[in-house]
Parts: C-alpha cells; structure tokens; sequence
C-alpha cells in the first residue's frame, strides 16, 4: 500500500482539477474491473464484482443466482459503498501582476501560516513557483507578528514582467505543494508527504479492489471534498448506496505542550473510528461493528477527542432516503500541510479493518 501511496501523494489533484489522480486510479482499477466509469462531476466509480459465486463461507450453500450478488443464501444483502475523495488542498491562480509575480487564493482549508516561502508547482506545465511575502523590515513592527492575509502573498515563478507570466500561466490554473514523499523512524514509522488525506483512502480503496471480494463493492473516488463534500452529493445519489463506509485522514495534534483531548487523536493508537463530527453523527450500529471486529481483531483503534471537521459522509448520509454511514480515518499531523505526517502502523490497521467491515457485511454479520 505505501508504494501506491507514494506513487498517488505524488500526483496533484487540487479540488476542481483531479484529473491526473483520476487517470492513473482508472488505469489500476481496469485491470481488476471493467466496470469503471466517470460521472459528470468527475467522480470515479468503479464496481468490483463478487468473486465466485460470492460466498463467504467456506461449505456455506450458494445463493440459486450467485451471479446477482443481490442474496447470500436467501438473505438480502446490502449495496455497499466505500468512498474517499481524490482531490486536496491547495491554491488558484487569481491575478497576475505588472512585475510578473502571482496572486493566489486557496482552495480548501489552508492555515496561511504554513503557505509562503514553500515550493509550489502551477498549472498543467507544473511550473516551478515559490510562495513570498512582503520582506519582514519592509514590513511596520505592530504588523509583524500578525498572520498575513491571503492578498498579501504572491507566487514568484521567474518571470520579467506580466507578458512573460501570462505566456506560461492563466487566471484559474491550479497551484500545489511541492513535495516529497519520505519515510522516516523506525522500520514500521512514519510517512511525510502532501496529500495524505485523502489519497490514503483512495491507496486503501485501490488495494480493495486488487483482491477478491466475497460480495459486489461500489467503490467511489470523489472529488471536490475539500470545497463541501460536493462531488459525493453527486454520487451518492447515482450509486445509491443502503451503506457507506468513508476512509479519510483525519487531524491529529499530538505535539510538543498539547495535551489531553486536545490532541484530538494520536498517531500510533490505530486508525480513527468516527461516531460523530461536524457534519455527520455516524450510524451508532456500524460504528459499533468497527469497534467490535477492530477488538476482535486485535486491531488498535481510536476515537477523536474534540468534535470537528467532517467528511464525504455529511453528503452521503442525507442522499435519497437516506444512508447508513460509517468511518475508518488515519490520524494525520499538520493535515493539509505540504509536510503531512502519517505513521505506517495506523494505516495499515486501516486497510484491514476495512477489508473486515466487507466481510462481515457479506457474510451477513452487519445488515
């Protein structure tokens, strides 16, 4: 899983321009299904089918029309759907200046603190830019311990003037983090990278799909999360799913003078089972699935201390006549920073858990 992460955090997918994500995910997922296909949002959705004739059970008598895979032995099973979106954080170009310099604005949640003097890349061409800000004894002593603003930056990519920029860039094109994708720690620590939310769930939902699975899955790779959870309204409704599980990352603060619950969650208990957030109150039957296979298992697991954020479940949940809605997160430090950090344990703990929550969806366990 952490080569397909790495290969995914890689590739820029800012919400609105998913495209490169969505074309290697693509690319993967057909030589697992055929059953793949775009929507109109950009959403990618792909179906994969039981294998066999669907049974979990070993000796367990196969359903009369196994290849439906609408019964497991005379009993209705649900149609399952696993999301995460594909898209991240990141800028837009706005404007562009007489001396040839950028404006920007974010696209998605972007504490302005850790944007300038970062390396950036724009648009298509994936021009090199670095982020910068009005030099510090330039700059009145009362506004120099202030967050700057958002007008006040701009992106430096070489330019002379605003003819040579505008040869190279155009108002809209998206800007994101450069950065690389390291491992660090012991054999079994951590990971930095952009993007980790939430191209860890689509890594968890690309290893889904390698394997064979006991019942039909519709696994859906949305976009537009990070700017209101809108490419899954969309989704949802076309899917139209009895349940969903949602992968995500999830924020983490557990730093130097932070304590108690105001870590929120911690990296290293486990992946993050939600039960409710800013959006969602998740069903309290699933939740308690997750919890009891994650014990089961001998899988770690956690729940977040403070009640924030959300996830493509707030859309998800309320589609049609309504979803029943689960969550498996891996905790993050500085989310939506171009230096995430995220350790391996968690998302492994994840990716099984994950796959347990389909069997025992299959099997009957959870109805």
């Amino acid at each position: 899983m952490l080569r397909t992460l790495k290969t995914l955090c890689l590739l820029n997918g800012i919400s609105g321009n998913e495209d490169e994500v969505r074309e290697y995910i693509k690319a993967r997922a057909l030589k697992y299904t055929d059953d793949v296909r775009t929507d109109r949002m950009g959403n990618l959705i792909v179906v994969k089918h039981a294998a066999g004739n669907g049974c979990a059970t070993a000796g367990q008598k196969c359903c009369p029309a196994p290849e439906l895979n609408s019964e497991r032995c005379g009993n209705k099973l649900p149609k399952l759907m696993i999301a995460a979106h594909m898209d991240e954080v990141g800028f837009m170009v706005t404007r562009v200046t007489e001396k040839g310099y950028l404006g920007f604005a974010p696209v998605g949640g972007i504490d302005p603190r850790v944007a300038f003097n970062r390396r950036v890349c724009v648009g298509e061409k994936k021009l090199n830019g670095v982020t910068g800000l009005k030099a510090v004894h330039q700059t009145p002593a009362e506004l120099r311990t202030e967050i700057p603003k958002w007008p006040s930056m701009y992106i430096d990519i070489g330019a002379k003037d605003r003819a040579e920029a505008e040869a190279l860039v155009q108002i809209g094109d998206s800007i994101a983090f450069h950065s690389d994708f390291v491992r660090f720690g012991k054999a079994d620590g951590f990971v930095k990278a952009k993007a980790i939310d939430d191209h860890y769930g689509c890594a968890v939902m690309l290893k889904l799909i390698e394997k064979d699975l006991p019942m039909d899955v519709t696994f859906v790779f949305t976009v537009q999360e990070e700017v209101g959870t809108r490419g899954a309204t969309a989704a949802a409704y076309s899917v139209a799913p009895d349940m969903a599980l949602i992968l995500e990352g999830t924020t983490s603060a557990d730093l130097a003078g932070v304590e108690g619950h105001k870590k929120v969650t911690c990296l290293g208990d486990g992946p993050v089972l939600g039960f409710m957030d800013a959006g969602t109150i998740y069903d309290r039957g699933l939740f308690e699935a997750l919890r009891d296979l994650a014990t089961e298992n001998k899988l770690p697991w956690q729940i977040k201390g403070r009640i924030a954020g959300g996830t493509d479940a707030a859309a998800v949940q309320k589609s049609r006549a309504g979803v029943r809605v689960a969550s498996i997160a891996a905790p993050v430090r500085s989310i939506h920073c171009p230096n995430s950090v995220a350790k391996i344990s968690d998302m492994k703990a994840g990716l099984k858990l994950a796959e347990l929550f389909i069997d025992a969806v299959a099997s009957g366990r959870i109805k």
